[in-house]
């Protein structure tokens, strides 16, 4: 019998063990059905801070090598310009035989202006390989898109593709972080491709193909860079760019747009504008933990998704439900190890557990971005971090004061 009770792993050890990992599983669905149920502005601080940074933006901003300047996508700033404007930077551009081209704009209803409405109609028929935006509506009520929004039937001309990306934000004005895009949406059982992935299509349909193949509703976007930014990323100028004035001026050579890919956008009035219309945070952001300035236009994201497609350079993503299953497995074992401390070596719990917590989230943040930097694969550890912090004083509540309540 001592030699039963000098045995590290004992019953009452186990026993203890499924009791902590069951009231530490509560304490998060508690928090998740408070979250859910009511709004505590006293939490709001702590979870924006988990919402607006992952472990893997460290990666991006970082430490990734530097990528090359990407040669296949050209960018284009449509600015403020006109309808007749953007039509007369149509019909330079595609004198120079572009093999695709995305414009990155909604043109909803008509103009005062009728002459431009028809000149860029016509410039829009005059183009083979020409991709439209479309907006997918979501309804609050069914909790799926339901309808689409095009542009005014006038210009009606060439493929369309969604515009919509991930975020957070219920507005353009909220904190807006794009991480990710849905590749194809079904809306009213019609499949609807997005805009890049369409663009990708046109160029190159069976890398399109193979990407689709993946069937995942939604993908990581493996970010290779900006335009030039003023600093606002570590990859500035990974994009060549046209400013409005470029065009007009066509101040480039006939090398730079012939069989490759246009995408038109806004980028601000001109590349001096700092503006935050249609501009996103990326994991690019060097300053990644806290709120700075959104670094991306939405075209340039688009841009950054066309390359990944093309270059088959995808990141692979662990489930939500491998993550939960991960972090049952690290809540037993470090609640199974603080047991034993628990029970074994009370005098040293407090100092022992703390420095042991400390070793095993920096170890869970460790393989995490060296996951994700060698293999390109994005673990799901968040909620095994949460449970390793939680540990060590969530132990002492149960065993110290729930246990002994209900000893008789």
């Amino acid at each position: 019998m001592e030699k039963g009770k000098r045995h590290i792993f004992t019953k009452s050890i186990l026993l203890d063990s499924v009791l902590g990992t069951c009231f530490i599983i509560s304490i998060i669905l508690l928090f998740q059905l408070s979250r859910f149920f009511g709004d505590f502005a006293l939490l709001d601080p702590i979870d924006d801070a988990i919402r607006d940074v992952e472990m893997t933006d460290l990666v991006f901003s970082q430490i990734r090598e530097s990528p090359k300047v990407d040669t296949t996508v050209v960018l284009v700033n449509i600015g403020t310009l006109s309808r007749r404007e953007i039509a007369r930077q149509l019909s330079i551009i595609a004198q120079y035989e572009p093999a695709v081209i995305g414009i990155d704009s909604y043109f909803y209803g008509l103009k005062a202006d009728s002459l431009g409405d028809l000149l860029l109609s016509k410039a829009f028929s005059d183009i083979e390989n020409l991709v439209l935006v479309s907006k997918l509506e979501y309804n609050v009520f069914t909790g799926r898109y339901d309808s689409v929004r095009y542009s005014h039937p006038s210009f009606a001309s060439g493929h369309v593709g969604f515009a919509n990306l991930e975020t957070d934000a219920l507005d353009q004005h909220q904190f807006k972080v794009c991480r990710s895009f849905p590749p194809k949406i079904n809306v009213n059982g019609d499949e609807a491709l997005a805009f890049s992935v369409k663009v990708s299509e046109l160029y190159d349909s069976e890398k399109a193909r193979n990407f689709l193949k993946r069937d995942n509703d939604f993908e990581v976007i493996n970010y290779r860079g900006n335009i030039a930014d003023f600093g606002q990323t570590n990859f500035g100028g990974r994009y060549v760019a046209l400013d409005v004035a470029d065009v007009f001026e066509q101040k480039f050579t006939p090398e730079l747009l012939k069989g490759k890919i246009v995408l038109m956008g806004y980028m601000g009035d001109n590349f001096d504008d700092m503006s935050w219309e249609d501009k996103f945070y990326t994991p690019l952001n060097t300053k990644y933990a806290g709120r700075s300035n959104p670094d991306m236009f939405g075209v340039v994201v688009h841009a950054n998704i066309v390359s990944m497609i093309l270059n088959g350079d995808f990141i692979g993503k662990q489930s939500k439900n491998a993550g939960l299953i991960t972090a049952l497995i690290v809540c037993f074992g470090t609640v199974l190890l603080f047991t034993i401390i628990y029970q074994r070596l009370p005098k040293w719990y407090d100092g022992l557990t703390k420095t042991i917590q400390l070793v095993l989230v920096f170890l869970i943040f460790t393989v995490n971005v060296f996951i994700f930097h060698w293999f390109n694969y994005k673990t799901s550890l968040t909620t095994a971090t949460i449970v390793v912090a939680l540990a060590g004083d969530s132990l002492e509540v149960c065993y110290g004061l729930i246990k002994n309540a209900f000893k008789k």
